[in-house]
């Protein structure tokens, strides 16, 4: 990958493709179930079988493969040993863009290994304009037997059954078919690594389980009081009990465990009862191994009842031996359950692309579709939502990869996220696991669906793809995505949004977040694993970079920063409010401050408007905002991120591990300011805590005098409202506040204001506590 230019364009950029062939604006509706992505055009070659093949070798059998070949495209079949009737029922897919030639061969061989020189059979000549083209919705072309031919457009002996037109890749073929821009003209082998492939998480579950207590257990050479726990795991999940505190045979701890296990539950849950006898030695008193076929699950809240469990124990006779004894009154309370009504959380909280809960049962109707779509060398993408993983063919040697390919998926929440990942296959050209190569990240994309797009628009944009790392932000390319939510009923989307974001059972028996967070971890453990293991594998590399598991609360300049920064504009409001109040106050603007006066007087006279008034205010602040909606969909923002300005050794922070590996002297400098940023901080909190405390001693006799004179104040303030009509009162307090700054300037008469001012700063606070 050359290295970035000095100036980078961070920006994102919409752009105007030819979707579905006909040029596409951003609130351009489309009906057809492939049209988000440009039509591109495959010369397709299904090689079906072959029938009456005469014998070649000396045996009068032979070994036959089928050769497609088109200008510099020469891709073979499998060969099928000793068959004259073989059958191969695999399809080939040549980009015409890149043919240099207008004829098909497909030819018949033997393979001879002996000589190390294939047998000609036959072949079936096409020409390219020839070939019926068929299009989506048309199906493909069937296949019919052609005789085969010599050299010499004689006919000889034996028929191949094929089919070859010209398709597009929304073509039924196309997922299964080899294709020549993925491919190149490396042959068929690793294809199964680069083909488009759709994937499913395994279904996870909650297992909660609730050690209660253990009865009978027999010490194993060993007098005295035994020092108990229960270890329980679950594959590669283990937690522990404290140590039973009880000095009898009969042992009680009632705590709780959580683990993350997949359907198909192959892993059993295992109990062991072990005692401390020594420092870094401990002995096991009974084992107990549990099948979660046999377990109970539930939907909600519902109590489950506990259930005693036999333990077995292990008694050693001879060295190197050990034989099993059951002990019939050595037994577990155990209290065990699969819990349905969460959701098992997999991804960055951020970033979730579903909520539902584990059990189908408690699944919420489908409000809607959504869809989807660069670096350079052998990239592929990698798309996530909900459970369904998608992953494209991998593009050989290019900067400028084309898919073209199209997925969809059920939305269920409109608070989703879709993540959308590049990466550079390095697993090709004879590359394995064992010299621990690992695909290369090239960036990674979010789209917030429901919450930022408009209802049936096709969004056409660039996406930059931007990594942060210790030499500062860089962009290494750019994503084309097409993407267009689709909804079946509007009234059914807005009433998720008055609906609880996760399932019930998170708010009604809440999971701790320490807990949750190792959950999560190792829910991805076990994701990562399964889908390792399909054909073609999606690696473990990739999961965790799409499931954001490196993301982890370690403390960054930077960050601190961006929530600043944020808070800062959440906080905006209301310092925009004080400045134009304080533009009222002071008259700056005398028109807007006589229509105040105007419209105060009127809420004053009229109460009755007070209430619509404050409900018509942020509707019509809605709809002045209107006309500066975000147009686009929201994405990464550098600035915003504060990654275009960042300090060199505050991302060296940043990317530090965790413990650290720097040297004590960076270490040094880097605590001392942390220390100077914390003071501040301090100090800050220290101020409004400072506050907070002189306006609760008003009341309570801290400051006698203070408190006397804040009784009577509120005394005589009772008493003047209560003789004084409401609408008077309101109206004095009200010109009196905005009364003209002229109004204002009698040295020789304090303010209200300053009065009340200099009462409160005199208060006390605890401060004079502190040491």
């Amino acid at each position: 990958m050359p290295p970035p230019p000095e100036s980078e364009d961070f920006s994102l950029k919409e752009t105007k493709p030819n979707l579905g062939g006909e040029k596409v604006t951003g609130n351009k509706k489309h009906k057809s179930s492939y049209d988000l992505v440009e039509q591109i055009q495959y010369l397709y070659v299904h090689v079906v079988k072959a029938k009456d093949l005469p014998g070649k070798d000396v045996n009068g059998t032979c070994d036959p493969y089928v050769e497609v070949r088109v200008g510099n495209y020469k891709v073979p079949t499998a060969h099928i040993e000793k068959n004259s009737n073989p059958k191969w029922n695999q399809v080939f897919a040549f980009l015409i863009d890149h043919l240099q030639s207008s004829l098909v061969h497909v030819t018949v061989k033997d393979r001879d290994i002996v000589h190390g020189r294939d047998d000609f059979m036959g072949r079936v000549l096409f020409h390219l304009k020839d070939v019926p083209k068929r299009f989506p919705p048309d199906n493909p072309l069937v296949p019919r037997w052609y005789s085969l031919e010599d050299g010499m457009d004689k006919k000889v002996e034996g028929e191949v059954k094929l089919a070859v037109w010209i398709g597009t890749q929304a073509d039924e073929a196309f997922s299964e078919a080899w294709c020549s821009d993925a491919v190149g003209v490396i042959g068929t082998d690793g294809h199964a690594n680069i083909r488009s492939k759709e994937y499913l998480s395994p279904k996870l579950w909650y297992l909660r389980v609730t050690v209660l207590e253990a009865m009978d257990l027999q010490p194993i050479g060993k007098c005295g009081c035994l020092e108990v726990y229960v270890k329980a795991s679950m594959g590669n999940q283990a937690l522990r009990t404290r140590t039973s505190q009880s000095r009898s045979v009969n042992h009680t701890w009632n705590e709780e465990f959580m683990f993350v296990v997949a359907e198909p539950f192959e892993d059993p849950l295992i109990l062991r009862v072990e005692d401390s006898v020594a420092p870094n030695k401990d002995e096991v008193l009974g084992t107990c191994i549990i099948p979660l076929c046999n377990v109970d699950w539930r939907l909600d809240l519902r109590s489950l009842g506990s259930k005693w469990y036999d333990l077995e124990q292990h008694v050693a006779e001879e060295e190197d031996q050990k034989q099993e004894t059951h002990f019939p009154r050595c037994r577990i309370l155990v209290r065990i359950c699969l819990e349905g009504g969460y959701h098992v959380l997999d991804e960055s909280t951020n970033y979730c692309s579903d909520f539902s809960p584990t059990a189908n049962e408690l699944w919420k109707p489908s409000i809607g579709k959504t869809k989807d779509g660069q670096k350079a060398t052998d990239a592929y993408c990698v798309a996530k939502y909900g459970e369904k993983w998608v992953r494209t063919r991998t593009i050989i040697n290019s900067f400028n990869p084309k898919w073209n390919e199209q997925y969809s998926w059920d939305v269920f929440d409109p608070c989703t996220v879709i993540a959308i990942g590049v990466f550079d296959n390095c697993h090709l050209h004879g590359g394995d696991e064992s010299r621990g190569l690992r695909d290369s990240r090239i960036g990674k994309v979010w789209i917030r669906l429901i919450s930022t797009l408009e209802t049936n628009r096709v969004y056409t944009h660039l996406y930059p793809l931007l990594v942060l790392d210790p030499s500062g932000v860089k962009k290494m390319g750019e994503i084309h995505l097409a993407v267009r939510f689709t909804c079946s009923s509007l009234l059914n989307m807005m009433h998720t949004y008055s609906q609880p974001l996760l399932p019930k059972m998170h708010y009604i028996h809440p999971i701790r977040f320490s807990q949750l967070d190792c959950l999560r971890h190792y829910a991805t453990q076990i994701i990562s694993m399964r889908l390792s293991l399909t054909e073609p594998p999606l690696r473990k590399e990739v999961v965790e970079y799409i499931l954001d598991v490196d993301f982890i609360h370690v403390w960054s300049m930077r960050k601190s920063k961006v929530n600043y920064f944020r808070v800062m504009g959440v906080l905006g409001g209301l310092i925009a409010l004080g400045k134009w109040y304080d533009g009222i106050h002071k008259w700056k603007n005398p028109n807007t401050t006589i229509f105040i006066h105007i419209m105060y007087t009127m809420l004053v006279i009229y109460p009755e408007l007070i209430l619509p008034a404050i409900f018509l205010c942020p509707f019509l602040i809605g709809a002045w905002f209107y006309r500066c909606r975000p147009r686009d969909p929201p994405h990464i923002d550098v600035r915003f991120s504060h990654a275009d300005s960042v300090h060199p050794d505050e991302l060296d922070e940043e990317f530090d591990t965790f413990p650290t590996s720097r040297s004590s002297d960076l270490l040094r400098m880097r605590y001392d300011r942390l220390r100077s940023m914390a003071g501040r901080i301090q100090t800050v909190f220290g101020d409004v805590a400072s506050q907070g405390e002189k306006l609760l001693s008003l009341l309570s006799w801290r400051d006698p005098r203070a408190t006397v004179l804040c009784m009577i104040i509120h005394l005589v303030a009772a008493i003047v409202v209560y003789v004084t009509p409401f609408k008077v009162v309101a109206l004095l307090t009200g010109f009196y506040v905005l009364r003209h700054p002229r109004l204002r300037r009698r040295r020789w008469l304090p303010s209200i204001e300053s009065i009340l001012m200099n009462f409160f700063r005199r208060l006390p606070a605890r401060t004079d506590c502190i040491l």
